[in-house]
């Protein structure tokens, strides 16, 4: 079984340097203008809407209003939507039915890619996952673990199970206790990019876990996450230094 890169727009996800994605984390449409501006200079190919920041989230007028903003600057570049809940390190734990809702307005108003967690459950990714890709877009089925890092068993039927809901694209992010954590982290997603028929994202939180977030091509994370202003995860690196450093791995490795 090959892994199958995923295209979006002008985005290929699974081959070649680990892309860059810039999480907007603000809670309001001026904090959205704010943290927008600097994104002209910076260095990225992905952008991700935080909504679970956002506090007029359920006013649809705005979530629309938002993407649209955020396709604007975006231009070619591909757009994420993301509800983030309070038990995966999210800002509110909405029920099932508005969190469908969001993701299904995120995706009419033109989302190329939204975020589903794997504890939602199956009948939300079902109901997502046929929302998105009626509307030519793609999910990416999500896992976080701020606590601990689960042993590696775990972490393989997670993504596992990610792809056989239909997932496009398979991400898991853990909260390391010790280096060794880390390892556990690196090895799986070098067996899992392997495994799967999809393309995988994996980090391993905070100061222990921050190079994961830097090699993602050697062991074969597709993304990496990165802040121009405020980070939406402990251990997110500045997009210029992160650039910089995928630079160099991209180039040793294809020497």
């Amino acid at each position: 079984r090959f892994m199958r890169p995923v295209k979006i727009r002008n985005l290929v996800l699974g081959e070649g340097k680990t892309k860059i994605c810039v999480p907007v984390v603000a809670r309001t449409e001026t904090e959205v203008l704010q943290q927008t501006g600097p994104l002209s200079d910076a260095v990225w190919d992905l952008l991700e809407w935080r909504a679970d920041w956002f506090e007029a989230i359920d006013e649809p007028g705005q979530i629309v209003r938002i993407l649209r903003l955020l396709k604007n600057t975006a231009g070619e570049r591909p757009v994420l939507f993301t509800v983030r809940t309070g038990p995966e390190g999210g800002e509110i734990s909405p029920d099932a039915e508005a969190y469908i809702r969001w993701n299904r307005l995120a995706l009419q108003a033109g989302a190329d890619l939204i975020d589903v967690e794997l504890t939602m459950g199956e009948k939300v990714l079902e109901t997502l996952t046929g929302a998105a890709h009626a509307e030519g877009a793609y999910v990416i089925g999500s896992s976080h673990d701020f606590a601990q890092t689960p042993p590696a068993a775990e972490l393989q039927r997670r993504l596992t199970r990610m792809r056989e809901m239909g997932c496009d694209i398979a991400k898991i992010a853990v909260m390391p206790q010790n280096r060794a954590d880390v390892l556990t982290l690196l090895q799986v997603t070098e067996q899992m990019s392997r495994e799967l028929d999809c393309p995988v994202i994996s980090m391993s939180m905070a100061k222990d876990g921050v190079i994961s977030r830097l090699c993602g091509e050697v062991f074969g994370s597709c993304l990496t996450f990165g802040t121009v202003g405020k980070a939406s995860a402990p251990g997110q690196i500045g997009t210029k230094d992160l650039a910089l450093v995928l630079d160099i791995i991209h180039k040793s490795l294809n020497n």
